[in-house]
C-alpha cells in the first residue's frame, strides 16, 4: 500500500488539530509513463510566510496547553501538512488528517499511534477547501478556513461542517462597491483567476453592482491558471485602451506576479488598482520594479490583529529544538535553508557555490518577513480558528451529565467524541479575542465580518508601508458601513487625488440621462431637460415639470416663479396711455373751465350749455375710467372697469343723441306750425331721457355681474413663461350686451345726426355730431377684432385706446370748433354773428 509522500509536521497530544497551509509557492509534476513508478509532486519555492503561518497555529496550540483556564489537564498535539499550492497535494494533506498516517488503529484508552485529528484549520484557497470539504462534510469532519473566502462554502448542507474566521466573498463584493460609491468610481475594470474563487466573485460582483447602482463593468477578464503569455497579453492590451481608471483584482498572488510582468512589459500607468484580500499584504509584489505600477493601491485586508509573544516563539524556532519528528524537522530545516541560503548535507553532497548549514545562524540578524509581527492579518484568522476549536472542545469537556445537547441529555467526552458532535460546540462557539474582537459562527459558518482598507503608501526611501486607512464592517441597523481616512491615503497620480473612472461625465443639473443604445447603464448622453422642466441633482434618470405658478430657469436647474404680465403703470405703454388719460381728463376740465367761464355767451348758450357740460362731464370720466384697466387686476377693479366703461360711455352717448334729437326738435319747430314739438323737448325732458338711457346700462351691468361676474384670472396659455393676469369677463353674453347697447345708441345718434347734416347753420352743430359718431363708430368697429386677437395685457391697451381715442374724437369734434370761436374768434361769438351767417347760408 503506497503512502502520500507529504511535506508535514507533527506534535502528539491528547487531541490532535489538523492544518493545512502553503508552505511552498507551487510543486512540479514529474511525466509519468507506463514503464516507470508514479513519482509524487515536488514541492518548490518556499512560502516564508506560508510557513509562518503554519508556526503560528504551533505557537496558539502552545499557548493553549500553557493556559490554565482553557482545556486544563488536556495536551493539544498538530499535524501540519504543506499543500504546495497544488489541489492534489492540499487535497492528500486533508485525506490524511482526516484518516490518520498510520495504517492500523486500536481505537482504545492505550492505543497506539497518533491519534485521528478532531478538526482541521484550513486551507488557504477556496478551491482547495471546497475539495475537501466535499469528502470530509460527508463525515462531518469540522474544518475552520482562515483565508478561503468563496461564497459558495456559506452552503450549508452542500458543506454542513465547514466554518472560517475570514468574511465570504459576498461580503467582500459588498464592501469593494462601497468603496467604489464612496469615491464615485462608476466604470471599472474586473479581473478574477479562473477558479472558484473568481468565479463566484464575478457571479457575485455582477449582481451586487447592478442591484446597487453603483457602477458598471468595463470589462471582466478572467486570468488563466497557466498564465499564458499570449493571454495575459491581450488581456493587458484590454486593461490599456479601456477608459476606466480603476482596476479590480480578485486573484492569488502567482496571479498577479505574472499579470504584472505583463503590465511592466506593456508599461501601463495610470491606473488605480484595487486589491482583494488575497494580494492586498502581498511583499512578493512589492518590488523597486513594480512599485512605480502598483503604489498607491487600495485594498480590502483581512483585519488586523496582534498576538502576545508570537515572536518569541518564532525566534526560537531552530532545527535542533524540533520534536525527534523528522518529517517536522524537515519543513524546519527547509525554512532555516531557505532563509540562510546554505544546505543541511554532507559536504559531499553540496554543489558549487551553496554554503553547509551549521546550525548556529541567528535568525535575528537576517532582514526577512518572517519575524515582522506587525501587520498579522492571515495568522490572526489562524489564531482565531484554534482557538474556536480548542473553546468548542473546552465546551464538550464543560458538558454536564444529564443537561446535554445529544439524545437523553447526553454528553461527548474526548474518548469517544465525534466529530459531528465537535462541530455541534463549535456552531455555538462565542469569545473575545485578546485583541478586543469578538468570534461567533452564523447559521452558515461565517464570521462576524470585518475587513480593513488598506493603502500602499510609498515612502520617501523607496519602501512601501502597508497602511491601515479605514475598516468596513456589518452593522445590524446600516447593513456594511464604510470608514475611510482619505488624508492617509497615498495616490499614485500627478494630482495627489482620487483618479475619475467614469463612461460618461456626470450630468449636471438641468440635464437628464439618457442611455447609449447597446452599451452599459453607466455609458449615456446628457439631455437638457425640455421648457418647463428642471432636474435639480446630479445624474437625473428624467427632468420633473414645475408647479403651475413656476416655470424652468434658463439652466433647467430650479423652479422660478413665472414672470406676472399685466398693463402696469411702470412700463412704458402703461405710462402712455397713463399720460394720455390725465391729458385728455385735463382738456375735458380747461374746456369746462372755458365754457362756465363764458356760459353767456351765444355760442354756448346756443349749443344746449347744460348737455354742454354733462357732455364733458362724461367725457372726463370716460377719460378716467381707462386707468381703471392699468395696473394689476383685482376683483374690485375687474368688477368696476367693465361697468363703469359701459354706463360712462352710454351716458356720453346718450348726452350726444339728446343733443342731435333737440337739434332736429328746433328745426322742425322753426317751421310753421311746429311749434308743439319742442315742448316734448324741454330742459326736463333731455335729462330724463339721458338718465332712462343710462339707467338701462346700469341694469345690463348690474345683471351681468350679479350672474356672471368679471373676475381676475392667471392665464397661462398665451405664454409657458408667463403668467398672464387678466380680467375674463365671465358672461360674454354680458359683455356682447353692454357693447351692442353703446353701439346701437352710437349709431342712432350718426344716423340722426347725418339726417340733418344739412340744416342750417343755426342748427351747423349736426355736422359736428355726424363727424364725432362717425370717428366714434370707427373706433369702436376696429375694436372689436383687435380685441380679440390682442393677448393679455395688449387687450387692455387696445380696449385703453378705445376708449381714449372715441373719448379725443368726441372732445375735439364737439368742442373744437367752439373754443376756437370762443378764444380766438370772439367776433364770430355774437348773436348777430350767428344769425348772419345763418342769413348768409340761406
Amino acid at each position: 500500500m503506497k503512502k502520500f509522500q507529504l511535506n508535514e509536521m507533527h506534535k502528539p497530544g491528547d487531541v490532535v488539530l489538523g492544518g493545512l497551509f502553503e508552505v511552498h509557492y507551487s510543486s512540479v509534476f514529474p511525466e509519468w509513463t507506463y514503464t516507470s513508478e508514479p513519482q509524487w509532486p515536488i514541492c518548490k519555492r518556499f512560502n516564508t510566510l506560508g510557513f509562518r503561518h503554519a508556526m503560528t497555529m504551533a505557537f496558539a496550540i502552545d499557548e493553549i496547553n500553557r493556559s490554565s483556564v482553557l482545556l486544563p489537564n488536556v495536551t493539544l498535539g498538530y499535524s501540519l501538512y504543506d499543500n504546495c499550492g497544488a489541489l492534489i497535494i492540499g487535497f492528500s494533506g486533508g485525506l490524511s488528517l482526516a484518516s490518520g498516517r498510520e495504517e492500523h488503529y486500536v481505537f482504545e484508552e492505550n492505543c497506539l499511534g497518533t491519534p485521528p485529528v478532531m478538526g482541521i484549520v484550513g486551507d488557504s484557497a477556496s478551491t482547495f477547501s471546497i475539495a475537501t470539504s466535499n469528502v470530509l462534510g460527508l463525515y462531518k469532519m469540522p474544518i475552520v478556513s482562515y483565508f478561503s473566502t468563496c461564497s459558495c462554502l456559506s452552503h450549508r448542507q452542500r458543506f454542513p461542517s465547514f466554518f472560517r474566521t475570514i468574511p465570504s466573498d459576498a461580503f467582500q463584493v459588498r464592501a469593494m462597491i462601497q468603496i467604489l460609491q464612496h469615491f464615485s468610481w462608476t466604470w471599472v475594470g474586473l479581473l478574477v483567476s479562473d477558479d472558484d474563487y473568481g468565479l463566484h466573485v464575478a457571479r457575485s460582483f455582477q449582481s451586487d453592482l447592478t442591484q446597487s447602482s453603483g457602477g458598471c463593468l468595463a470589462y471582466l477578464e478572467v486570468l488563466p491558471w497557466d498564465s499564458d503569455p499570449t493571454k495575459l497579453s491581450r488581456i493587458v492590451d484590454v486593461m490599456k485602451t479601456s477608459t476606466a481608471r480603476v482596476v479590480m483584482v480578485f486573484a492569488q498572488e502567482f496571479h498577479m506576479i505574472h499579470l504584472m510582468a505583463e503590465v511592466l512589459k506593456q508599461n501601463v500607468t495610470g491606473l488605480q488598482w484595487i486589491a482583494s484580500e488575497a494580494w492586498t499584504v502581498s511583499t512578493v509584489l512589492q518590488t523597486p520594479e513594480l512599485m512605480p505600477y502598483l503604489k498607491g493601491t487600495l485594498g480590502i485586508g483581512i483585519r488586523r490583529g496582534e498576538i502576545p509573544g508570537l515572536k518569541e516563539f518564532l525566534i526560537q524556532i531552530h532545527p535542533d529544538k524540533v520534536n525527534n519528528d523528522s518529517s517536522g524537522t524537515s519543513m524546519v530545516r527547509q525554512f532555516w535553508e531557505s532563509t540562510f541560503r546554505c544546505k543541511f548535507a554532507s559536504p559531499g553532497w553540496l554543489k558549487a557555490g551553496e554554503t553547509l548549514c551549521n546550525g548556529e545562524e541567528d535568525i535575528q540578524n537576517i532582514e526577512s518577513d518572517f519575524l515582522d509581527v506587525s501587520n498579522l492579518r492571515p495568522e490572526y484568522n489562524i489564531y482565531k480558528a484554534v482557538y474556536s476549536l480548542a473553546y468548542a472542545l473546552d465546551d464538550v469537556m464543560k458538558c454536564e451529565p444529564g443537561r446535554g445537547p445529544f439524545s437523553g441529555h447526553s454528553c461527548a467526552n474526548l474518548q469517544t467524541l465525534e466529530p459531528w458532535q465537535l462541530v455541534h460546540y463549535l456552531q455555538k462557539v462565542n469569545f473575545t479575542t485578546s485583541f478586543g474582537d469578538q468570534v461567533s459562527f452564523d447559521e452558515n459558518g461565517d464570521v462576524l465580518p470585518i475587513y480593513d482598507v488598506i493603502n500602499w503608501l510609498w515612502l520617501p526611501d523607496g519602501k512601501i508601508k502597508v497602511q491601515n486607512v479605514g475598516d468596513v464592517k456589518r452593522s445590524d441597523f446600516k447593513g456594511e458601513v464604510l470608514k475611510i481616512d482619505e488624508d492617509k491615503i497615498f495616490w499614485n497620480f500627478i494630482t495627489k487625488k482620487p483618479p475619475q473612472s467614469v463612461c460618461s461625465e456626470s450630468c449636471p443639473p438641468g440635464t437628464r440621462m439618457a442611455r447609449k443604445k447597446g452599451e452599459p447603464e453607466c455609458c449615456f448622453d446628457c439631455v437638457p431637460c425640455s421648457e418647463g422642466k428642471i432636474s435639480n441633482t446630479t445624474d437625473s434618470i428624467e427632468c420633473t415639470s414645475c408647479p403651475e405658478d413656476f416655470w424652468s430657469s434658463p439652466k433647467h436647474d430650479i423652479c422660478v416663479p413665472k414672470k406676472t404680465e399685466f398693463l402696469s403703470f411702470h412700463e412704458p405703454l402703461g405710462i402712455f396711455l397713463t399720460t394720455a388719460s390725465l391729458l385728455g381728463t385735463f382738456l375735458c376740465s380747461v374746456i369746462l373751465v372755458i365754457f362756465i367761464h363764458h356760459r353767456s355767451t351765444p355760442m354756448v348758450r346756443a349749443n344746449n350749455a347744460e348737455l354742454s357740460f354733462l357732455l364733458l362731464v362724461s367725457l372726463k370720466l370716460c377719460f378716467l375710467c381707462s386707468l381703471l384697466f392699468i395696473g394689476r387686476p383685482r376683483l374690485w377693479t375687474c368688477k368696476l372697469r367693465h361697468a363703469a366703461f359701459g354706463i360712462i360711455f352710454v351716458l356720453c352717448v346718450s348726452c350726444i343723441l339728446v343733443k342731435t334729437m333737440v337739434v332736429l326738435a328746433v328745426f322742425k319747430a322753426s317751421k310753421p306750425g311746429g311749434g308743439a314739438v319742442l315742448k316734448w323737448f324741454g330742459t326736463m325732458q333731455q335729462r330724463g331721457t339721458v338718465l332712462v338711457l343710462t339707467s338701462i346700462q346700469a341694469v345690463i351691468c348690474t345683471v351681468w355681474i350679479v350672474i356672471s361676474s368679471p373676475s381676475p384670472h392667471k392665464n397661462t396659455k398665451y405664454y409657458n413663461d408667463k403668467i398672464v393676469y387678466e380680467c375674463v369677463v365671465g358672461s360674454t353674453i354680458g359683455f356682447v350686451v353692454l357693447l351692442g347697447y353703446i353701439g346701437f345708441l352710437a349709431i342712432l345718434s350718426f344716423l340722426l345726426a347725418f339726417l340733418a347734416r344739412n340744416l342750417p347753420d343755426n342748427f351747423n352743430e349736426a355736422k359736428l355730431i355726424t363727424f364725432s359718431m362717425l370717428i366714434f363708430c370707427a373706433v369702436w368697429v376696429a375694436f372689436v377684432p383687435a380685441y380679440v386677437n390682442s393677448p393679455g395685457k395688449y387687450a387692455d391697451a387696445v380696449e385703453i385706446f378705445a376708449i381714449l381715442a372715441s373719448s379725443f374724437g368726441l372732445l375735439v369734434a364737439l368742442f373744437g370748433p367752439k373754443c376756437y370761436i370762443i378764444l380766438l374768434r370772439p367776433e364770430r361769438n355774437t348773436k348777430k354773428a350767428i344769425m348772419g351767417r345763418a342769413n348768409t347760408n340761406s
